[in-house]
């Protein structure tokens, strides 16, 4: 909020490449905040699909909870007003490699009643297709 109110003052002092410097480092942190959003729903994608593996077995919940998530990763990657995606397919490759291993460990604590820790867990599932059944899934819904 404190950015809107500098940005308010270097339009009416007529700063305006301090401005747009500013507007700049706005939308740089709008970008980064879509971005951890879509991060936080492909640790729950991926948490399910590593369970759903693992357990060779699903739930009307974990169902729910990984079409929520793909709903939500659709929802906030899609640019409404310029068009396009916040993160196109590579990125998306990436980010879902970045939250593999967190979301790994948090299989670990609820597959198989918490039985196995994540290296363990990590034996019992296929991680390149998981990652790749994720990133199919998300294009599937955008």
């Amino acid at each position: 909020m404190e950015e809107l109110y500098e940005l308010r003052a270097y339009i009416e002092q007529g700063k305006y490449p301090e401005a747009l410097v500013l507007l700049g480092e706005m939308e740089e942190m709008s970008h980064e905040d879509k971005i951890n959003k879509i991060g936080s729903f492909l640790v729950i994608l991926l948490l399910h699909l590593i369970k759903k593996q693992a357990e060779k077995r699903t739930t009307r919940s974990w169902e729910t909870s990984i079409q929520n998530a793909l709903d939500e990763i659709a929802f906030t990657n899609k640019r409404r007003k310029a068009g396009g995606y916040h993160l196109g397919r590579e990125e998306l490759q990436e980010a879902i490699a970045e939250r593999y291993g967190l979301a790994l460990r948090s299989a670990a604590l609820e597959a198989f009643g918490g039985l196995y820790e994540a290296r363990k867990l990590a034996e019992l599932v296929d991680q390149d297709q998981i990652k790749a059944e994720a990133l199919q899934l998300i294009l599937d819904v955008q």
